[in-house]
């Protein structure tokens, strides 16, 4: 085991170094740079541009020099923690972004444990009693989450919140506690407003889950070695528990590497409609203005996300299925 952990993590290094590469060109695509993006907008709302002040700036920001020593200076930067400067906020990329990292990671998180905690009971009721009317309803209320929009949703849930609860959500902490160091209250606040972006982006993938666990349970369900367990007498739950369920679970366990990034980047609407501070509105704003340090900071989190995510299934997937061996050897 320790042997394959520091084998991957050394793999993980190149994947991770190639990647960075990879956001750069993606970042340097658009013509210009974000001193040509400031410029425009000063000249589009009539504003005089002063050159000299516009060159001092290309060099002090390192514009003026090779994209691929500007490369090396980025990458350099990150391995001493320094993510680069910010031009649009004027702050160090890594003062901007602690807390909205972390809120980030919460919602990922706690959405993951309710797309689960939600998907499986039902997923497996579902498939138990297949055609039922309980099976036929909850169905029905899949095919629901899977066809209404994140955004309406999140618009339908804060009329509710506010309505039913009180709670008035423009953010995931009330206004008193914005900037301020973490406290017990401040915590509290972000638990109070966290539930309702947590339904909003789960409800899409509670949906899909549910159809996927049904289909994939049906399918083992019927298979000849259940047929065989129920008729020497084994029984109901742990026959389920035992064999069909942890077949059925593979695919969501091979998924962990992708669903994570998957969520931060699909929470960006999300994130603005409930005015969260995330990683995902900064994103976009960030791409928009061609802020590059920042975007490729954020970029960077997501492929760690996806990196890591793929460790923890193969892992998670080798302590499922006994099957897998992790070292690849064979088996008898």
């Amino acid at each position: 085991m320790l042997r394959y952990l520091a084998h991957r993590i050394l793999i993980m290094i190149p994947t991770l170094l190639a990647i960075s590469l990879l956001v750069f060109i993606i970042i340097q695509l658009p013509e210009g740079d974000y001193l040509s993006s400031y410029i425009a907008e000063l000249e589009s709302q009539g504003e005089a541009v002063d050159p000299g002040k516009i060159e001092f700036l290309r060099r002090q920001y390192g514009f003026d020099k090779p994209e691929w020593l500007q490369y090396l200076y980025w990458v350099g930067g990150m391995l001493k923690g320094d993510f680069g400067f910010s031009f649009e906020y004027n702050l160090p990329v890594t003062e901007l972004v602690g807390d909205r990292l972390f809120l980030t990671a919460l919602i990922s998180f706690t959405t993951v444990m309710f797309i689960w905690m939600v998907s499986f009971p039902i997923g497996i009721y579902s498939a138990t009693h297949q055609y039922s009317w309980t099976d036929h309803g909850l169905t029905f209320i899949g095919f629901l989450g899977l066809a209404t929009p994140n955004f309406l949703l999140a618009l339908v849930m804060v009329y509710l919140a506010n309505r039913w609860f009180g709670t008035s959500i423009g953010g995931l902490m009330d206004t008193e506690y914005l900037g301020q160091p973490w406290s017990f209250g401040k915590f509290l606040s972000v638990l109070e407003h966290l539930w309702i972006p947590v339904v909003v982006i789960g409800t899409a993938g509670t949906a899909a889950m549910i159809r996927r666990l049904r289909a994939n349970l049906l399918d083992e369900l019927d298979k000849q070695y259940v047929v065989t367990a129920r008729a020497k007498g084994m029984a109901p739950i742990p026959l389920l528990l035992k064999y069909p369920l942890r077949i059925s679970l593979i695919p969501f366990i091979a998924d962990i590497g992708g669903i994570l990034p998957q969520i931060v980047s699909g929470s960006a609407i999300v994130s603005i409609v409930l005015n969260l501070e995330t990683t995902g509105k900064m994103l976009l704003e960030a791409l928009r203005s061609q802020d590059m340090y920042l975007a490729g900071a954020f970029l960077m989190f997501l492929a760690v996300l996806t990196v890591v995510g793929v460790l923890l299934s193969d892992l998670a997937l080798a302590a499922l299925d006994p099957r897998i061996r992790l070292a690849g050897g064979k088996t008898r």
